[in-house]
């Protein structure tokens, strides 16, 4: 595990920001975990974070690596709040929210000035579950982790976190906040949309859910995700979503007219070719 960061802070407790914790335990025995409900502070250490702290002041002091885990919307405002709490300079600020080009508006402006740099992350790890009580040490290994380092912060801090993240088992790439949001608008919020939406149809009559196997569970698992926390991620990254979206859209009535039209050979080769964009995606798992 990297060797860059010898004080860090996480601030949010849920899924992320608690199996970050964990994952740093082994070699960063110190690392404190903030959150705001004194019950998550409880759970955290229960679960095994001793630094788990509710005092901000506590959870800054000395940090030269502050990693933001809550909601996007939330960033700025707590680090501002982590400034007047004692912030140090030269502490470099990341995050791992699930879109890049709003962090990357708001939260520049706040450490100009101050010595302090702001390097998107976003670990492409996760559940349908939440929460301290979900967390574990393992979620980010093998995990992808997209880096966007849009103010050009210099090299050799960008070097730091991303071994930061390769030592916690993430595999590592590098793009524009813009580009990111266009990509996970395609393979991690709309995949979330279209099983929420094999959820709302397939399971009108939630009764009938126990006669299906495991193809519904399976397309429908991460419908089960906390709706408040997904409902801001969806609006947040609204420009990227809406032309796959409407491709989506425009696929499906194209099926639909190949059904209406009794089209087996239309039918067959609209199937196959998602079969062939799909089973390759095996492999790489």
């Amino acid at each position: 595990m990297s060797a860059d960061f010898t004080n860090i802070a996480i601030l949010g407790g849920g899924l992320l920001g608690g199996s970050l914790a964990m994952a740093l335990m082994p070699r960063h025995p110190g690392v404190r975990l903030w959150a705001r409900r004194p019950e998550t502070v409880c759970a955290a250490m229960e679960a095994g974070i001793p630094a788990a702290t509710g005092d901000l002041a506590t959870a800054v002091a000395n940090a030269d690596l502050l990693v933001l885990a809550v909601p996007v919307g939330s960033m700025a405002a707590l680090v501002g709040q982590a400034i007047e709490a004692g912030l140090p300079a030269g502490c470099l600020v990341t995050d791992v929210g699930s879109v890049k080009l709003a962090p990357h508006q708001t939260i520049p402006p706040l450490l100009d000035g101050r010595g302090m740099d702001f390097i998107g992350s976003h670990p492409m790890a996760g559940s349908e579950q939440t929460g301290i009580g979900a967390a574990s040490a393992g979620l980010f290994r093998n995990a992808a982790c997209l880096l966007t380092n849009d103010e050009r912060v210099a090299r050799d801090r960008a070097g730091a976190l991303e071994r930061f993240w390769q030592g916690v088992g993430c595999r590592t790439a590098w793009m524009g906040a813009a580009d990111h949001d266009q990509l996970v608008a395609r393979i991690s919020h709309l995949p979330h949309i279209i099983a929420a939406a094999a959820a709302r149809v397939c399971l009108a009559n939630p009764d009938e859910g126990r006669y299906g196997g495991g193809g519904l569970r399976d397309t429908t698992r991460v419908a089960s995700g906390d709706a408040g926390m997904w409902a801001e991620i969806l609006t947040e990254n609204r420009e990227a979503l809406l032309e796959p979206l409407r491709q989506t859209i425009a696929d499906l009535d194209g099926l639909l007219h190949h059904l209406e039209n009794h089209d087996l050979q239309a039918v067959c080769g609209w199937l196959l070719e998602a079969k062939q964009r799909r089973d390759p995606l095996r492999a790489n798992c």
